[in-house]
């Protein structure tokens, strides 16, 4: 045995080892194996069988003379007539085996590693000669196999830090006690801005100021006087400096260590400027983001649902009912109505306030573009696709999305919105993959959608799934002195937003906002006292320039003016005046409730009146309903 392995290791020390045994007891065959315990297989690092070595031998334990081996037994001897005592072992026959013995391979702490066999053709006698040699050759593998196994651990382990010391994003230098850089890792050359391979073997104090280079020094020392390894905080950094002469402050650990040749340390190093100018952005990010916020809250303020009519007052109450529920709502008004309002106050009543609402106008995107707006898409998945887009649900996933104007979306859009209503999936444009979305959906239109239903322009079945809880939002011109209190509201916004004092609206201002009849409705409003605090003068709003002239709404009735905010000033309405404009605003509310004038939604209810006082008035005004 010594002479056949004593200059061999790993893998010829076995084929050398086995090939000796062989000739040591007279064998047929020998084999050394390492164990597969996952698979509950041996596979054969060598195995000598008639004088030759046979190569890739892998088996199943189960059925064999090696299971008792290793299953417990330390060494098993089967001197005759193996084969039929394991009837179940496929290779015996063909090997014309007789005898067989083995004995397994453990390490120190009781793990199979695997074991050592030897199979004879002829009957192999119980010897104490013969299993002693065995268990020799039994020893000598185990060690071989045990030291393999600990190199290819410490291979292992080394690789593990060699790929931690090169992915670490901080610096890390090692050097002798007397500063010589004897290696670096990328991220240290990257903070010197140099090669790696230029840095080794030069001196560290020439990548620091002499200051640093002093302190390192001390602190080398302080930690020389323990006589061991440690390791230190550098309090107030260090300041590097590169080849070039560019300085930078850095925060700095030194450790110290023993290794075979000596005394080692290691300098690990953080370029600061890079953390502080992060801090920088932060901060403006987090202001930027404050002053957003306060914009939001602003305008949200702003934008609150300001009305005490009957009409408004419905609304109002079908957000409190439907707010705290995952329902899908249908929200439906003229342009300018406030859509997009409600569908916010919607959803900051609900569970899904604290995520995200997203709005998409499907009016407003282009027909072949809305599908990626809505789905996303992969990259490439159409010219002009450089990268990997989101969509709308998914961004909104986990809260609310807002389709505005759903009316205008085309027949094929419709089909897939349908199916992700239905499934709760969405798949990208290019891309074969669902994506499972959890979103509360909102839509709106200014369009009748029954009329688009009747006329085949719109899906039935997207109607009903959308119809499910419908909020009609009224019309200005329904919602009676909602007009005088909304025009209130903006006129102390816009008249704080441009810091001109502005009077409250007079008598004949609030007659003439009250006698037109809004057709862009609440956005209308909005334009018109905005234009009106623009070109105020003498600190009252100018609605003779901002109110449109009748002539400029053709199909439109607007009441005549019926004062000047001037004239207002030099003199008082006439009853014969009064009674025009008393008489012009009945006949409004009774066109707009087709000339009914109690219950619900009848011109009573809309003027704010008793159904007899307001029939009294029809009577002595002598109006038709």
């Amino acid at each position: 045995m010594v002479e056949g392995v004593a200059a061999e290791t790993g893998e010829r020390f076995f084929a050398a080892l086995v090939r000796s045994l062989c000739d040591a007891l007279g064998v047929a065959g020998a084999w050394v194996t390492e164990y597969l315990p996952a698979k509950k297989r041996l596979r054969a690092l060598a195995f000598w069988f008639d004088g030759e070595y046979v190569a890739d031998y892998e088996y199943d334990v189960a059925g064999t003379p090696c299971e008792p081996v290793i299953c417990g037994q330390e060494l098993v001897h089967i001197p005759d007539r193996v084969i039929e005592l394991f009837p179940g072992d496929p290779d015996l026959g063909p090997l014309n085996a007789v005898s067989y013995m083995g004995q397994r391979i453990a390490d120190l702490d009781g793990t199979i590693l695997g074991h050592l066999a030897v199979l004879d053709t002829k009957p192999l006698p119980e010897e104490l000669r013969t299993r002693a040699l065995f268990q020799v050759f039994a020893a000598r593998a185990g060690a071989e196999l045990r030291r393999l196994r600990a190199v290819a651990a410490v291979r292992d382990r080394e690789e593990k830090l060699r790929c931690l010391f090169d992915s670490a994003m901080d610096g890390i230098v090692e050097f002798d006690p007397g500063l010589r850089i004897t290696m670096v890792n990328p991220a240290a050359a990257k903070l010197f801005a140099c090669d790696a391979s230029e840095v080794g073997a030069q001196s560290l104090a020439g990548f620091l100021t002499p200051d640093s280079a002093q302190t390192l020094e001390k602190l080398m020392d302080l930690l020389s006087e323990s006589g061991g390894a440690g390791s230190s905080w550098i309090p107030s950094g260090l300041t590097a400096r590169t080849p070039s002469g560019r300085e930078f402050p850095a925060e700095a650990t030194l450790s110290r260590s023993v290794g075979k040749s000596g005394f080692r340390y290691t300098l690990i190093l953080r370029n600061v400027n890079e953390r502080l100018e992060a801090e920088r952005r932060i901060a403006a990010l987090r202001s930027e983001t404050e002053a957003l916020r306060e914009e939001v809250r602003q305008l949200q303020g702003a934008s609150e649902i300001l009305g005490r009519s009957p009409a408004v007052r419905r609304v109002l109450e079908d957000v409190r009912q439907v707010a705290p529920t995952d329902s899908t709502v249908l929200i439906l008004g003229e342009t300018g109505t406030g859509k997009e309002l409600v569908a916010r106050a919607v959803h900051e009543a609900g569970p899904r306030r604290k995520r995200p609402f997203v709005t998409v106008n499907c009016a407003a995107i282009p027909a072949n573009l809305i599908e990626s707006e809505l789905f996303g898409h992969e990259k490439g998945a159409f010219t002009g696709a450089n990268r990997e887009r989101k969509g709308r649900f998914v961004r909104a996933d986990g809260g609310t999305l807002f389709l505005d104007e759903i009316g205008e979306l085309s027949a094929e859009l419709q089909s897939k919105l349908l199916r992700v209503l239905q499934e709760k999936q969405i798949e990208p444009v290019g891309s074969s993959r669902s994506r499972k979305v959890d979103v509360r959906i909102l839509a709106a239109t200014h369009r009748d959608l029954t009329r688009a239903v009747e006329a085949g322009t719109f899906r039935e079945d997207l109607y009903y799934r959308l119809n499910v809880f419908p909020i009609r939002l009224p019309p200005l011109r329904e919602r009676g002195d909602d007009v005088v209190l909304l025009a209130e509201s903006f006129r102390e916004r816009y008249a704080s937003r441009i810091g001109r004092p502005i009077a409250p609206l007079d008598r004949a201002q609030k007659a003439r906002l009250l006698a037109y009849d809004w057709p862009g409705n609440v956005r209308e409003l909005q334009n018109v006292v905005e234009r009106a605090v623009i070109t105020s003068t003498d600190g009252r709003l100018n609605l003779d320039r901002a109110l449109p002239e009748p002539a400029a709404r053709p199909g439109r009735r607007t009441a005549a003016p019926v004062e000047t905010a001037g004239a207002a000033e030099s003199r008082v309405l006439t009853a014969a005046e009064l009674a025009a404009l008393e008489r012009a605003n009945i006949q409004r509310a009774l066109e707009v409730s087709k000339g009914k004038v109690a219950g619900n939604g009848g011109a009573a209810e809309l003027l704010g009146m008793k159904p007899s006082t307001l029939s009294s008035r029809i009577k002595a005004l002598g109006l038709k309903r």
